[in-house]
C-alpha cells in the first residue's frame, strides 16, 4: 500500500472574515455591549465592550488629527498596559501600521526598526524594569528637549515626528497619551469613521519584527485578514465563547499576546485580563483566583513558575479549563502537571511563526492527552501545510523535513525587503518555515528541529547571526560564533564561542557587560567560552553541530524531552 504525501490542507466550512479589525470590533461592542472586554489588574482597568470601543474609537480619531493617515507607522515601545491594548485596536481602526517593538530592545535595536519602517510616531513607556525608555530614546534624539511635541527633527531618526509617552509626567518635546484620550469633537468622529469604512481586509496593519540569519531584523508585515481570522480560528480551537476570561500574562508585543490572546477573545466577545505589566507567576494565581479566568495563555517556563509556586494548593483555580501553550517546545511532563493541578484539562498547544500571523497547527480541546503532550496538533482552518525534503519534494507521512505553510495567513512580506521576502515564501506562496517536523497517518505534526540555527530561549526567538554581528564589534574579538545549549529551565540559552584577537586577553563578564544596554537582556549569552579555533568543515563552515555537542558535555547538559 502507497503511503501518503506529508500534505494536509484545514476544513473550510466556516468561512473567513472579510472585514477589518475596526469594523469587526464594532460588530461585537454592539452584540456584546455590557459585557467585559478588558482588565488590566495592575492599572485598576475594568471596560465593557461599549466602553472599550468608546475609548478606541477617541483614539483612532485623535491619531488622526495628530496629521496621521492610513499607511503611516507607529511604533510602540510598552510593557503590558490598556494602553497597548487600545494602540492596537485604534490603529488598526484608522488604518495606520502598528510597529511593535520589544520592550527589552536597547538603543541599537530601536534605532534600526525605527529608521527600517520609517516611523513617524512613537508610543512609549517612561521606563520598564532596567529600561529607562526616556533616555534611550533621548540618547538617539536629543532634539526632543528643545522641539515642540509633533515637531521633531532628529538627525538620527529622521522620519520620526511625534513621540507620546504614557503616564502623568511631562517630557520635552513629547505629548501625553491622555491626551489622545479626550473625547473628539463629533465632526472629527465622523470623519475618522468615514476614513474607516475606506479600508479593506487586505491592508496592512501590524509590523513585527523577527530576526533573520543576516543579523537584521525583519518587519513581518500582516494585514487585518491575517491576525483576524488566525485570532478567530485559535479562539474556536479552544471553544472561546463570550463566558470566557483569558488571562494573558504573555507580552503583547509579541503574536502570542496581541493575536493568541486579545483577538482570540475579542472575536468572541471573551474577556482579556491582565494580572500585570510583565510576568509574575504569583499575579497570574491572583488573577485567575480574583476574576475567576477560564484560560490562560503562557510559554512553558510561565506555566513551570506557576507550577512551581509554593502556595499554589492555597488558590483556587478551578474555573480554568482551557488555554495555550506555545512558544517553544513544550515539555511533556509539564503538559500533564497542567491538566492535573491547573485543571486545565482543555489546554492547547499551538505551533507558528510571525510571518504566518502565527498559528499554523494547533491542538483540538477533544484531541487526546496522549496527543496533545507528544504533538502541535493538526492543521488550522484555510491553511495547508507539506513537508519536504532537501530538494523540494514532499516526504511521505511519517518522515522528516521541512515545513511550507500557505494560506491566508502568510505574511504580505518583509517590510522594504523583497529580497528577503522571496527567499522565504516562494512564488507558489508557500512560506518555507526553517522548522523541521513530521506529520502522521492522522495528520497531527510533531516539531523535530529546526533546520535555521535560531534559537528559542523561553519563548524569545534568538538568531545567532544578529548576536553574532553585535559581538564583532567587540575590539578583542576576531571570530565568534553563537549555538543554543539545553536548559531545563528555558529549553535552551545561549552560548558565545569567541576566538580572540592573537595576544590579548577578555573575561567572560567584559563579554556580557558589553552586551549590558545595547542588546535586548535575553540575547546577552548565559555562557561565554574562549576557544583557540572554530570547529570547521574543509570548506570552511563553522560546524555548529559540532560546538554543540562538545558544550553540552562541557555543560553537564542534557536535551529536554519536549512535545
Amino acid at each position: 500500500m502507497e503511503t501518503a504525501e506529508s500534505y494536509v490542507s484545514g476544513a473550510t466550512d466556516v468561512p473567513l472574515i472579510e472585514s477589518t479589525i475596526g469594523s469587526h470590533l464594532d460588530q461585537v461592542a454592539a452584540r456584546w455591549p455590557e459585557r467585559e472586554a478588558l482588565v488590566v489588574r495592575h492599572q485598576g482597568v475594568r471596560w465593557s465592550y461599549r466602553e472599550f470601543k468608546e475609548k478606541v474609537d477617541a483614539l483612532a480619531t485623535n491619531l488622526r488629527q495628530l496629521g496621521l493617515r492610513p499607511g503611516d507607522r507607529i511604533g510602540i515601545w510598552s510593557q503590558n498596559c490598556s494602553e497597548w491594548v487600545l494602540t492596537q485596536f485604534a490603529t488598526a481602526k484608522a488604518g495606520l501600521l502598528m510597529v511593535n517593538i520589544n520592550p527589552a530592545y536597547r538603543r541599537h535595536e530601536l534605532e534600526y526598526v525605527l529608521n527600517k519602517v520609517g516611523c513617524a510616531a512613537l508610543i512609549l513607556a517612561p521606563s520598564f524594569k532596567s529600561s529607562d525608555y526616556l533616555d534611550i530614546l533621548r540618547s538617539l534624539a536629543p532634539e526632543l528637549d528643545s522641539c515642540a511635541a509633533g515637531a521633531l527633527v532628529a538627525a538620527r531618526l529622521p522620519q520620526l515626528k511625534t513621540v507620546i509617552r504614557l503616564g502623568a509626567g511631562k517630557s520635552a518635546g513629547m505629548r501625553n497619551f491622555d491626551e489622545l484620550m479626550q473625547l473628539p469633537p463629533a465632526a472629527a468622529l465622523a470623519e475618522m469613521e468615514a476614513a474607516a469604512a475606506t479600508l479593506t481586509a487586505h491592508d496592512a496593519i501590524n509590523i513585527q519584527f523577527t530576526s533573520g540569519t543576516t543579523g537584521s531584523p525583519k518587519g513581518a508585515t500582516l494585514t487585518h485578514r491575517n491576525i483576524l481570522n488566525n485570532g478567530y480560528f485559535i479562539g474556536e480551537a479552544m471553544r472561546l465563547t463570550a463566558e470566557d476570561r483569558l488571562c494573558i500574562p504573555v507580552p503583547l508585543y509579541h503574536c502570542f499576546g496581541m493575536v493568541l490572546g486579545n483577538l482570540a477573545c475579542v472575536t468572541h466577545g471573551a474577556a482579556m485580563v491582565f494580572p500585570g505589566e510583565g510576568f509574575d507567576a504569583r499575579s497570574v494565581l491572583d488573577a485567575v483566583q480574583a476574576e475567576r479566568c477560564t484560560a490562560l495563555h503562557g510559554v512553558p517556563t510561565m506555566f513551570i513558575a506557576v507550577l512551581d509556586c509554593p502556595d499554589l494548593a492555597t488558590y483556587d483555580t478551578s474555573t480554568l479549563r482551557t488555554g495555550i501553550m506555545a512558544g517553544s517546545p513544550c515539555p511533556t511532563e509539564v503538559m500533564k502537571k497542567v491538566v492535573e493541578r491547573l485543571h486545565m484539562d482543555q489546554v492547547t498547544i499551538a505551533y507558528g511563526m510571525t510571518e504566518t500571523s502565527p498559528v499554523s497547527f494547533q491542538s483540538a480541546t477533544t484531541d487526546p492527552l496522549d496527543r496533545r503532550v507528544s504533538t502541535v496538533g493538526r492543521i488550522q482552518p484555510h491553511v495547508e501545510c507539506k513537508v519536504v525534503d532537501a530538494d523540494g519534494a514532499t516526504v511521505p507521512r511519517g518522515e522528516k523535513g521541512e515545513l511550507l505553510v500557505r494560506g491566508y495567513s502568510v505574511m504580505q512580506g518583509y517590510w522594504g525587503d523583497p529580497e528577503k521576502t522571496a527567499e522565504a515564501v516562494d512564488a507558489g506562496g508557500w512560506m518555507h518555515t526553517g522548522d523541521l517536523g513530521v506529520i502522521d497517518a492522522e495528520g497531527y505534526c510533531n516539531i523535530v528541529g529546526r533546520a535555521k540555527d535560531m534559537i528559542i530561549r523561553g519563548g524569545e526567538n534568538i538568531y545567532p547571526r544578529e548576536v553574532e554581528e553585535f559581538l564583532y564589534s567587540h575590539p578583542k574579538v576576531q571570530d565568534v560564533q553563537c549555538v543554543g545549549v539545553p536548559d531545563p529551565k528555558y529549553g535552551e540559552e545561549l552560548c558565545a564561542c569567541i576566538v580572540l584577537r592573537p595576544g590579548i586577553a577578555a573575561t567572560e563578564d567584559e563579554i556580557r557587560n558589553y552586551c549590558r544596554g545595547e542588546i535586548a537582556h535575553y540575547k546577552i549569552p548565559r555562557y561565554v567560552r574562549f576557544m583557540e579555533a572554530l570547529p570547521m568543515t574543509v570548506t570552511g563552515k563553522v560546524q555548529k553541530y559540532i560546538l554543540r555537542q562538545k558544550l553540552a558535555a562541557e555543560l553537564g547538559l542534557s536535551e529536554v524531552k519536549t512535545a
